[in-house]
This record gives C-alpha cells, structure tokens and sequence, in this order.
C-alpha cells in the first residue's frame, strides 16, 4: 500500500521547509530566491502560493501557484481593436477573471512543479490538484471565487502523468510553440554561427548589424538599473500594451527587485544611442539553459534600427560564449525568433471552469478567444 502524500500551501517563502532549495535545485524558477522576487515584486493583480509535497513529514515535491485577478488590470492589450478582442474581453472580465494557476503565467515553460525521483508521479500530481482545491476554498473564503483552474505548460513527455481520474473535466490545450534555440556543440565563436547560415540569413545578419550602427549596448548592475528605472519601465510597458492579449503588467520595481535577489544569474542589457537608452533586454541562467525574460524598446528606432533582432544575435552570442546549451526564446514573434534558428516545441495545458456548462462548451469557446497563431516557420541554416 502506498503512503500517502499530505500537502502545506505556504504564502510568504519565509514559512517554507529548509530542504526546498533541495527539491529545487535543477530549476531556478522554483529556488527560494525566485520565489522571494514574485513575493516583493509580482504584477499588483496576482498572488503567489507555494505547495510543499509530503511523505512521513519528509518534503518529496514542490510546486508553485499563481492567483490573478483580472478586473484589477486596466487594460488586456491595447494593439487589437476588433469587434472579436471586445467581445475576449468582456469574457475574460465577467466569466473568467479570476484564474487560479499551477505554474508560472510569467515564462514559458515547465516550472509548475519538482517531484523526487522516488516519487509516484501520479501520486504526487493527484496531490498537486488537491492542493489547488484547497487553495480554490481558500480564496473563496476571502470572496474571491475562482472561476478557471489551469496546469501550465507541459511539454509532450509530461502528459501521461495527466491521465487521472481528477483531470477528466480538464480541456487540454495548446497556444503558441515555446521557440527554443539549441546551441551547436560545434559553434565555439560568433563566426561559427554565422558561417552555419545560409547566405539569405547572412545577408539578414549583416543588414542588421549595419542597421543598428551606432547603438551601444552596456551590461547594467543594480546601481544602472535604479538610476533608470522610470525610462526602463516606459520601455517595458510600451511594448507590453502594444500585445495582442496581457493577463498581469510587471510593477516598476520588477528588474530592480530581480537584480538584488538573483545577482549575476539575472543579466541585464541596456541600448543606448547618444548616451539615451533605446531599449534593454534580460536573460536568466538555469543550469546549461538561458531564459529570455522580459524586454523593451523605442518601438520607432526598433524599426529603424533592427533592434529587436540585434538584440536575438547578441543573446546568440552570449549563449555561444558561454558554453549554454539552450536559449529559452519563449512565445511571440515565432517568424523572426525561427530566423535566426529557433524552433518551435508544442507545450500544452490543462483548464477547466467552475462553471459546468461552461465547461463543457471550453474546446469551442477556448479555440475562439485563443486562436491559433498563423506563421511560417524559417530554417536559416545551410
């Protein structure tokens, strides 16, 4: 017979067992520190949870959960203004605005959950939902009903672990591909990869770099990054309001807060022309895998100057220089992310509305306010 499993939700990192950091080791989204960066700096409109995994009181699975309130948001993204984005939005804010998350509606990703290797993986996962059962009574007692309950982003090789009796409610579904660019064990300098292109990508490689001539690009400590803070968030928030559909907007302090609690794991890269900061970009080290975060840029000189795809390069580059095995590019802008040689990896989900009419209708209504992204892939290698 197996022991069961017993769960805690923890709200502030300092309550959590000191054998997490244990559990989470292979997975900085999921470190103490992380953690304590959604709790100083998490968009106004989401609450973050913790849920310790137990067996005979030993901690054997961790796992993360995000609550959002939607009405709290000013604005879902203000670059679509068709009949059919007024009509997603008035959904989202009279039928869906309060979404419970397992996992991390900041990245792309599997960063949900860490079980031990010894653990039932069924097992552990009927425990997670559990635990998001409980957190949705929780939330109730306090007024504020959770109306979705969703498990985000599993790649291919997680989804057997989701055929239990407790996910049979759930919709499973998919949104645009994480792009992911895989390092060449042969590239060991710029020139390697641009000489892997094809003369097409190369030509797109020197137009860019002759395009952005003149910029400078600066690594910033903590002290740059408070000294400009005020023109980096109006760099973030430009391009953040200018997507087709947001569910939370970083506070101002969000790259401040990420520097002094992550050190050298957080990078953080400012443009500058004429001493003026253009743009910025931001990169995470987990393990052998950088992660793309968030960026911002002058969306008139981006045009101008290519900036955006500089920027693709350079993270290129770093990751080369450093000896990374994957860059995590994350979802948007699939074409010019494929450009330069990401590829796109289905990720799924798993959603469910409190709602039982509503549910049973979500594969339809899912595909209308969700639907697929249409692109064409590149390959810019020979």
């Amino acid at each position: 017979m197996k022991t069961p499993l017993t769960f805690e939700i923890y709200s502030t990192t300092k309550e959590l067992p000191i054998t997490w950091d244990t559990i989470a080791k292979d997975n900085i989204f999921l470190t103490n520190s992380y953690l304590e960066i959604l709790e100083k700096a998490a968009p106004k409109n989401m609450t973050c949870f913790f849920i310790g995994l137990f067996k005979n009181e030993i901690l054997v699975g961790i796992a993360l959960a995000q609550f959002l309130d939607l009405n709290k948001l000013e604005s879902f993204g203000e670059r679509d203004k068709c009949i059919k984005t007024m009509i997603r939005n008035f959904a989202f804010k009279n039928f869906s605005s309060h979404v419970l998350f397992i996992g991390n509606n900041m990245l792309t990703g599997q960063n949900a959950y860490v079980f031990c290797n010894d653990v039932n993986k069924f097992q552990a996962l009927k425990t997670v939902h559990q635990a998001a059962n409980s957190l949705k009574n929780q939330l109730k007692t306090k007024g504020k009903r959770v109306h979705i309950l969703t498990f985000k982003d599993f790649y291919e090789d997680n989804l057997e672990n989701f055929n239990l009796l407790e996910f049979n409610n759930f919709y499973k579904f998919s949104t645009q591909p994480n792009m992911v660019f895989s390092v060449a064990d042969n590239w060991k300098t710029e020139d390697d990869y641009i000489n892997s292109l094809s003369k097409k990508y190369r030509d797109q490689y020197k137009r860019s770099r002759k395009k952005g001539e003149g910029i400078k690009k600066k690594r910033m400590n903590l002290n740059d990054i408070i000294a400009n803070e005020t023109v980096i968030y109006e760099l973030y928030f430009h391009v953040a309001k200018n997507a087709p559909f947001n569910t939370f907007f970083l506070p101002k302090n969000h790259f401040r807060v990420f520097k002094e609690l992550m050190h050298d794991k957080f990078l953080f890269y400012g443009y500058f022309l004429n001493e003026k900061l253009i743009g910025f970009n931001t990169l995470i080290k987990n393990g052998k895998v950088l992660d793309t975060y968030f960026l911002g840029y002058d969306d008139t000189l981006q045009r101008e100057k290519m900036l955006y795809l500089n920027m693709l390069y350079d993270m290129i580059f770093y990751a080369i220089k450093k000896d990374f095995k994957e860059i995590i590019f994350a979802r948007t802008a699939l074409e010019i992310k494929s450009s330069v040689g990401a590829k796109p990896i289905e990720t799924f989900g798993f959603i469910s509305h409190s709602n039982s009419l509503i549910n049973r209708k979500m594969s339809k209504l899912f595909n209308y306010l969700e639907p697929k992204t249409i692109w064409q892939e590149r390959n810019p290698f020979k």
